[in-house]
């Protein structure tokens, strides 16, 4: 009887021990858990007070001091920066890249009116939609002279199509348009009263009547009918 009841309290001790050991490892969970969402905390209240590009900010100077590494590592091996950078670029992201350069600032712009006859030429061979049996009509029709030479001076058997002629006036209505979008020169009056020497002289009349001409209508009446005093 008794070696059972020793037994009995051995075992109730044990499962006394491993719950404390249980709560023990509880208490410390919690004290670990805690720490880190204190940590998180503190971590989200300083990226909320830092500034909104920071992110990118700390990113491209990482990048600046990746690339003067590896500037001072070609340097000092002999090799040429530009062509080991360009080989760590992939034909992927090359692609990529073009595409987004050219999306970026597609229109180059021009110098010179050949570039700019340039441009106005491939923009209209962009808006043709060649049609193959259209083509093959023609030359069966004209035959020889489908083929111009030095010596021709034109064909009258051929006749534009009404679609050609529509997309034709279409485009310099276009171009009207966008040219009248484009001019600040103002119309000129013929109607109106010339009270001016130049052109300097007329803008400077039209800054008092806009100015004073409220005050002076009365006294220019009177002076056009001989009336004031």
């Amino acid at each position: 009887m008794e070696a059972a009841g020793s037994s009995g309290e051995q075992s109730a001790a044990a499962k006394r021990a491993e719950r404390m050991d249980r709560l023990r490892n509880l208490h410390l969970k919690r004290n670990e858990a805690r720490k880190m969402n204190h940590a998180e905390v503190v971590e989200e209240d300083k990226r909320k007070k830092l500034p909104t590009n920071f992110e990118t900010k700390r990113k491209r100077v990482e990048w600046e001091e990746q690339q003067d590494q590896l500037r001072k590592d070609c340097e000092s091996s002999g090799k040429d920066f530009d062509r080991v950078k360009l080989l760590e670029v992939g034909a992927d992201e090359a692609e990529r890249y073009e595409k987004k350069k050219k999306k970026r600032n597609p229109d180059g712009g021009f110098a010179d009116y050949e570039q700019a006859t340039f441009r106005q030429y491939s923009r209209l061979s962009r808006q043709m939609k060649p049609n193959p049996e259209e083509y093959a009509h023609e030359k069966n029709k004209l035959g020889k002279a489908f083929y111009p030479s030095v010596d021709t001076l034109g064909t009258t058997e051929h006749t534009d199509t009404k679609e050609s002629i529509d997309r034709m006036v279409d485009d310099l209505e276009q171009q009207i348009e966008k040219r009248s979008k484009y001019s600040r020169r103002r119309t000129h009056d013929e109607e109106a009263d010339i009270d001016y020497i130049n052109e300097r002289n007329m803008k400077f009349n039209k800054k008092l009547e806009r100015f004073y001409g409220s005050y002076t209508s009365e006294i220019k009446q009177n002076l056009e009918r001989g009336t004031a005093v």
